[in-house]
C-alpha cells in the first residue's frame, strides 16, 4: 500500500462527469525496423507481460479510506488482467491523420475505470493514408490517470516499454508477485496519526508565510516582477462539454532555435508561447472575439529535486504568464513574452515553487473533493478567470526508441482539461530520424473549438510570421567565375 500525495489525490478529486483527468499520447511506429519487418499484437502483449513489474503503475489500483478520512491509496489489483488494458483496433479506410485525431479525441474523452489499474493502451492499425508516414505503420494510444504520474514521470514510464535498439531486449525475470491486501484498519490508523500532524504542518506553513511575504514585497519594490492584469474571458472559458478535439503540428527544432537566437535572452519555451499567442490571436480574430487585453496561460513546472527525478506521481508547481496577445508585431510580442516569463519565474521563486505541493498535502481529501464538486455545481469555478489556456512542456526521447523492434517515428501528447479552461497545449521536444523536432499538440473542448484543423493552420501561420520576421534567409552563394586568358593568333 502506498498513499497518494495531496497533489496526486487532487486529480482524483477533480475528476467529474465530462472532465476525466488522465494524460497520454499517440506514438507512431515504423514496422520495417522490426525483426522480419512486422510486429504482431501478441508480441506487444508478450513484451508488456514481461515488464509489468518494472513500474508500479501497471498493476495497482485505487483504494479509498473509509469515510474519506484520508487521501486514497495505491493497492495491488489481485484480478489484474493485462488483456483488459491493451486493446487492438484499426482506423476505417482510408486511414488519414484526421481520422486518427477523431479516434484519439473520442478515446481520450472516455474516463478510466476506477475499479481497475488506471491505464489503457490501444494499438491502432490502418494508418497508410497519413501523410508523411511510411507504409505499414501502427500507433499506440496511451492513457494514464494524472494521479499516477505527471509529464516528467510519464517520460520514465515510456522508457519501460521501449528499447534503445531494434532487437527487443530481454529484461530480468519478475520476482514472485505477492498481492498485499488493502487494510482498512491500517488506512484508518494512518488517518488518525495524520490528523495529529496537521497542526504542526499548519504552523510550519504560517511560519514560512512571513519570509514569503517579504520576498514578494522586495520583488515588487525592485521591479523583478509586476502585478499581472486579470485574464480576459474567451470562448475557452465556461462549462466544459464531455466531447474532445485533438490535433497537432510539428516544427523543426533548428527553426525554433533560430527564432530564439534572434531575441536576446529568449528560450525555446518563449518561442513556443509566442507561437501559441499568435495562433490564438488569429483564431479569435477569425471569430471576431479577440479581447482587448492579453491572454494569460498557466504553465506547470517540474519542481523535482535531483534526488526525486526518478520518482513517480506529481511534483508540479505553477506559474501564470501573459501571452502578450494584444501586441500585433510578432517580434515585439516575443520580446514582451521573454520579459513576462522572466518575471513569472522570479515570482514563482519568491512564492516558493513547492507551495502547491505543501497546500495540497495540508487539505484533507474529503474537504478538497467537496470543495471541487461544490465549485463546479454552483458555477463558482466559472465565475473568475485565472488563465485562458494551459501550456506545458513534456520532455521527449533524445535518442531512437523501439517498441518490439519498431522504431518510434512520431509522437503527439494529450492532456486533460480543467474547469473553466477548455484548451490545453503540450510542447513535446524529441529527436526522431536523427532530426530534432518540436511537436505542439492540443486537447480542447469540441464545443469551444469545433474546427481543430483551422486552429492548426493558425498556429502554423503564427510560426511562419515569426520566422519571416526574425530569421534572415541565408544569402545565396555565388560561384566565382573562372578567369579566361585570351590567346592571340
Amino acid at each position: 500500500m502506498q498513499q497518494l500525495s495531496g497533489q496526486d489525490a487532487m486529480f482524483v478529486h477533480a475528476e467529474m462527469k465530462g472532465l476525466p483527468q488522465h494524460i497520454g499520447g499517440i506514438s507512431i511506429y515504423d514496422q520495417s525496423t522490426a525483426p522480419g519487418g512486422r510486429v504482431r499484437f501478441k508480441q506487444i502483449l508478450a513484451m508488456l507481460k514481461t515488464r509489468t513489474h518494472l513500474s508500479p503503475i501497471f498493476r495497482r489500483k485505487l483504494a479509498t479510506v473509509p469515510f474519506g478520512l484520508g487521501q486514497p491509496y495505491w493497492v495491488d489489483d489481485p484480478e489484474f488482467d493485462l488483456e483488459y488494458h491493451v486493446r487492438h483496433i484499426a482506423l476505417p479506410k482510408p486511414g488519414d491523420w484526421r481520422q486518427l485525431c477523431i479516434l484519439a479525441a473520442r478515446l481520450h474523452a472516455i474516463p478510466l475505470s476506477r475499479d481497475k489499474p488506471l491505464w489503457e493502451i490501444y494499438i491502432i492499425e490502418g494508418l497508410d493514408a497519413v501523410e508523411g508516414l511510411p507504409k505499414n505503420c501502427f500507433a499506440m494510444l496511451l492513457k494514464v490517470h494524472h494521479a499516477a504520474m505527471d509529464g516528467a514521470a510519464g517520460a520514465q514510464f515510456m522508457n519501460v516499454m521501449h528499447d534503445l535498439v531494434p532487437k527487443p531486449v530481454e529484461v530480468e525475470p519478475a520476482p514472485p508477485w505477492k498481492v498485499a491486501p488493502a487494510s482498512r484498519v491500517r488506512m484508518l490508523g494512518k488517518a488518525y496519526l495524520d490528523a495529529w500532524k496537521k497542526p504542526g504542518q499548519v504552523f510550519r506553513m504560517v511560519r514560512s508565510a512571513l519570509p514569503t511575504y517579504r520576498r514578494i514585497r522586495k520583488g515588487y519594490r525592485e521591479h523583478e516582477f509586476e502585478p499581472q492584469d486579470e485574464a480576459p474571458r474567451t470562448r475557452f472559458q465556461g462549462k466544459i462539454s464531455p466531447h474532445r478535439a485533438v490535433d497537432a503540428c510539428k516544427f523543426d527544432f533548428e527553426d525554433i532555435r533560430a527564432i530564439k537566437n534572434a531575441v536576446p535572452g529568449a528560450t525555446v519555451n518563449d518561442v513556443m508561447l509566442a507561437i501559441v499567442s499568435g495562433g490564438l490571436r488569429r483564431y479569435l480574430d477569425s471569430k471576431d472575439e479577440t479581447p482587448a487585453g492579453s491572454l494569460v496561460t498557466g504553465c506547470p513546472i517540474d519542481v523535482r529535486s535531483v534526488e526525486e527525478k526518478t520518482s513517480g506521481g506529481n511534483m508540479v508547481g505553477f506559474m501564470n504568464v501573459s501571452l502578450c496577445s494584444d501586441i500585433a508585431d510578432p517580434q515585439r510580442r516575443l520580446q514582451a513574452i521573454q520579459q513576462k516569463t522572466t518575471q513569472a519565474k522570479a515570482y514563482a521563486q519568491a512564492l516558493g515553487p513547492r507551495i502547491a505541493l505543501d497546500i495540497t498535502d495540508l487539505i484533507p481529501g474529503s474537504v478538497l473533493a467537496v470543495a471541487v464538486r461544490t465549485a463546479a455545481a454552483t458555477g463558482l469555478a466559472e465565475s473568475s478567470v485565472m488563465f485562458n489556456t494551459i501550456i506545458t512542456n513534456v520532455p521527449g526521447a533524445m535518442e531512437p526508441q523501439y517498441l518490439c523492434g519498431a522504431e518510434l517515428i512520431d509522437a503527439t501528447s494529450l492532456g486533460p482539461l480543467v474547469p473553466n479552461v477548455g484548451l490545453f497545449h503540450i510542447v513535446y521536444s524529441s529527436v526522431q530520424n536523427k532530426k530534432g523536432s518540436v511537436k505542439l499538440s492540443f486537447t480542447a473542448c469540441r464545443q469551444m473549438l469545433p474546427d481543430p484543423a483551422f486552429y492548426v493552420d493558425c498556429l502554423k501561420a503564427s510560426f511562419e510570421e515569426l520566422k519571416t520576421e526574425l530569421v534572415k534567409a541565408p544569402k545565396p552563394v555565388r560561384k566565382a567565375r573562372k578567369k579566361t586568358s585570351s590567346k592571340r593568333d
